[in-house]
Parts: C-alpha cells; sequence; structure tokens
C-alpha cells in the first residue's frame, strides 16, 4: 500500500477534528521541535503511544 499524500490544510483539519493523530516524522527531537505543526507529536511519542492505539487510527506523518 503506497501512502497517501495530503495537503496541511486536510492534515490540520483532520487532527483538530480528531479523525487522526500527527506525527512529525524526524528522529531528531531538536529538529522536530523546530519544523512540528500544531497538533503534531514527536516520533518517540509515537512510538510510545504505537500499542494503544486502534488499528483503526489514521495517522498522518509530517515533515518538511
Amino acid at each position: 500500500m503506497e501512502p497517501e499524500r495530503i495537503s496541511s490544510k486536510e492534515a490540520h483539519e483532520k487532527v483538530k477534528s480528531g479523525k487522526c493523530t500527527l506525527v512529525c516524522a524526524y528522529e531528531d527531537e531538536q529538529k522536530c521541535k523546530l519544523m512540528t505543526l500544531e497538533g503534531a507529536i514527536s516520533l518517540a511519542e509515537f512510538k510510545r503511544r504505537l500499542p494503544s492505539l486502534s488499528k483503526n487510527q489514521e495517522i498522518v506523518f509530517c515533515c518538511a
């Protein structure tokens, strides 16, 4: 399955409505802090939450 690209506007709307989890795709926490979008969690935080996420949960990864 190929990843689907969406606009930052669409990602923001999905996060705001609670329809997806937005993840900053950078391993480097400092880089993530500098480039993160509103509502995004770090990749490290995503990995910590992964066991509790539903298999139906939409996940959007963002990067510059």
